[in-house]
């Protein structure tokens, strides 16, 4: 089992791996910064896919009966969704790659306390311990940045982009929350049905008012438009993938299993953008494997709600038991009174 959770999370790692170079590719050798397109993109085939499932479907898990009793949860879960991708992706505008590093990880933290309350979800030592070995890998992977001097390339204000981070990180924990919770429960065609739905309308409105004048001024050509395809069928694949390994894990070790990404994507870079290389990569990368292993070897505990007894009636309703049982046999009972009197009580 932990071998199987460490492949899938691996394999989302990778698809992570590939929407963050095709887009710094973009960025770097085109110029291109319209990561609200890109999410569009992606929000559409999820429509065009996984909406359209819906419309087709009978009964409960029909989509014109799914929008009338939950819809508004949903908008809610689509624009959590939407923002998390798009504060992440333009905190790098304002702050460095490093702070956008270390801070994302307060999304964990944030994850496993709405885990707590929401899935009642209940850990144990490890547990901590686990996150923990973790984000020491993390901070290794960072300081690792800092003598390759990748952490130079610092924006117009650090404080916008440190909140930006902040701010995305909660959305995706709310995200996935609310993601574990339904595939669990609903169903993985259900989530990606809406979250298409309403992701490409939040998306699409919020386009037309902060992007339209970028996607004016893409100098379209064969390579801007493969890397969008890349883009776009890398993202479309970790949606349709992630709930999976939800599903068989949790949220929590998702984001765990996918710390290893930024790792990915720097061996990508030091073919593609000569990133100078440090032996502290390959340390991070096996402490978060570590840790990730630690987490997945104990399984965590889900509390049950616990009945509470109704007072005073434990001994009545155990008297009326056991007068349904007698009742089969005795057809009426004789009960004494002090003064010589006899009360029938009968069965009819």
């Amino acid at each position: 089992h932990i071998l199987k959770t460490i492949i899938l999370g691996q394999m989302l790692s990778l698809f992570i791996c590939g929407t963050a170079v095709t887009s710094q590719y973009l960025a770097e050798q085109f110029q291109v910064n319209t990561p609200m397109f890109q999410s569009f993109i992606n929000y559409s085939l999820l429509l065009l896919v996984y909406t359209t499932m819906l419309a087709f479907r009978t009964g409960s898990d029909n989509l014109w009966h799914i929008l009338k009793q939950r819809w508004w949860k949903y908008v809610f879960l689509g624009l959590a969704d939407v923002e998390a991708n798009y504060m992440i992706v333009k905190a790098y505008q304002y702050t460095t790659l490093t702070s956008v590093q270390l801070l994302d990880c307060f999304g964990i933290p944030v994850l496993m306390a709405l885990s707590w309350f929401v899935l009642r979800a209940r850990y144990r030592l490890i547990h901590f311990l686990a996150v923990a070995v973790c984000l020491l890998g993390v901070g290794t992977m960072v300081g690792a940045d800092i003598l390759a001097g990748r952490q130079d390339s610092e924006g117009s204000d650090v404080v916008i982009g440190d909140v930006l981070v902040l701010l995305g990180a909660s959305l995706y924990a709310i995200s996935n929350v609310s993601e574990e919770y339904i595939v669990k429960n609903l169903s993985r065609v259900e989530f990606l049905g809406m979250v298409g739905l309403f992701g490409t309308i939040i998306s699409g409105l919020q386009l037309a008012i902060v992007e339209h004048r970028e996607i004016m001024r893409i100098p379209w050509n064969w390579k801007i438009a493969l890397l969008f395809t890349v883009f776009a069928l890398c993202m479309f694949g970790l949606y349709s993938f992630m709930p999976v390994v939800i599903k068989v894990t949790s949220a929590t070790s998702v984001n765990l299993g996918i710390l290893t990404a930024d790792l990915y994507s720097l061996f990508f870079g030091l073919f593609l953008f000569f990133y100078k290389f440090s032996g502290l990569y390959i340390l991070s990368f096996v402490i978060i494997m570590v840790g990730f292993i630690l987490y997945c070897s104990t399984p965590t505990r889900t509390a049950e709600p616990t009945a509470l007894p109704q007072a005073g009636s434990t001994g009545l309703d155990n008297a009326g038991l056991k007068l349904e049982e007698n009742d089969s046999e005795t057809p009426a009972v004789t009960v004494q009174f002090p003064r010589e009197e006899a009360v029938v009580v009968s069965t009819e």
